[in-house]
């Protein structure tokens, strides 16, 4: 099921109401905005396990699982920066353009459906359809990346040791390790998250005055909560119960027109219901000032000007120079501290040569 919210009318419900989250809190009254938990939920069938996030990672970093051994996870989500490609539209591993920009992967466990339309509704469902999709890792069946993991003997072992003897290698079990190390890339300790947490000279003067009008003006309609995207799984949301809000909600404008921001219809595409026209799924704030190209088609390329952008499209406010540079600097205040990335080993096959199976 995946359910239709207006943002507006979601925030000013949820002022009034007492939330228990999935995480270990008590129950408390609701705040719109809180530190950066430091695990997000983690599904009953795939709990969090070092072992397993560790083969995750090698396989994220492994390009030979793509379909032409020339792409990895990474390549298009590039931990070493801000989780995404810095492209406007990604390129995938036989050379097919994507339809829309790359989201980052840093926090993605904190939202309860995935890719900018909401036709995931797991994690571990997009990595499937990723996987095997033609503008990303375009392995023509599942049944080709096992068979990719069969031929090498580390990888064997290790699947065994994760999973046990029974189930071992698995398309299924890839799936879940990935989505296991995914869920490890969480950025916490984020001037922003200092300042929540009462130390007030965490961040600038100028970052609290943009924090006051990025409120004020309507932005935390949408973008609130501990991710800045809205509801996380077990805040009166369940995985699959979607976010969405309408964009452009204020059609016809310069910047629409400019930027081409309603030629892509958004999740009407997936859904086929009129209703779900330019309706997209609310992306997380947090790092963004390291994220840029902005919005669906990577169309924007700094942070002041999707700024203006929002404000004129959603809003249908014109932002003062010192407004954008005061928003600006608070939206810099969300980059928050990274873990640290190594790269992994990868095993190797042993005594034969590694060839496409295609």
């Amino acid at each position: 099921m995946a359910l239709r919210f207006h943002c507006g009318r979601w925030l000013g419900a949820a002022l009034i109401f007492t939330a228990v989250t999935a995480w270990p809190l008590a129950a408390q009254e609701f705040s719109p905005f809180r530190p950066l938990p430091t695990q997000p939920p983690y599904p009953k069938d795939n709990p969090p396990d070092e072992a397993k996030a560790a083969l995750g990672k090698q396989l994220f970093f492994d390009r030979r699982l793509s379909s032409s051994q020339t792409l990895s996870c990474n390549d298009c989500h590039n931990l070493l920066a801000g989780g995404e490609d810095g492209r406007a539209i990604p390129v995938g591993a036989e050379g097919r353009r994507g339809e829309r920009s790359t989201p980052t992967l840093w926090n993605v466990g904190f939202y309860t459906v995935y890719n900018w339309y909401g036709s995931a509704r797991s994690l571990e469902e997009q990595l499937r359809v990723h996987w095997l999709a033609p503008e990303a890792m375009a392995m023509p069946e599942s049944s080709q990346v096992l068979g990719r993991l069969k031929k090498i003997p580390g990888y064997r072992r290790q699947f065994e040791q994760v999973f046990g003897r029974e189930q071992g290698v698995s398309f299924h079990n890839a799936v879940k390790a990935v989505a296991t190390f995914l869920r490890t890339l969480v950025t916490t300790d984020s001037p922003f998250d200092r300042f929540l947490q009462g130390d007030e000279t965490a961040i600038s003067a100028q970052a609290r005055r943009g924090f006051d009008t990025f409120v004020e003006v309507g932005c935390a309609a949408c973008h609130f909560w501990v991710n800045l995207a809205g509801p996380v799984p077990g805040l009166a949301f369940e995985m699959g119960e979607g976010f969405y809000e309408l964009f452009p909600n204020y059609p016809g404008t310069e910047y629409e027109k400019t930027f081409r921001l309603a030629a892509d219809q958004g999740r009407v595409n997936v859904t086929k219901l009129p209703s779900d026209t330019r309706m997209w799924r609310v992306p997380t704030l947090r790092n963004i000032g390291i994220t840029a190209p902005y919005f669906h088609n990577g169309s924007v390329a700094t942070l002041p000007e999707a700024v203006a952008v929002m404000a004129k499209t959603q809003l249908d406010k014109t932002l003062t120079d010192e407004q954008i540079e005061e928003i600006v600097a608070f939206l810099d205040s969300l980059t928050g501290r990274f873990p640290e990335i190594t790269l992994p080993h990868l095993p190797q096959v042993e005594n034969q040569p590694f060839t496409l199976d295609r």
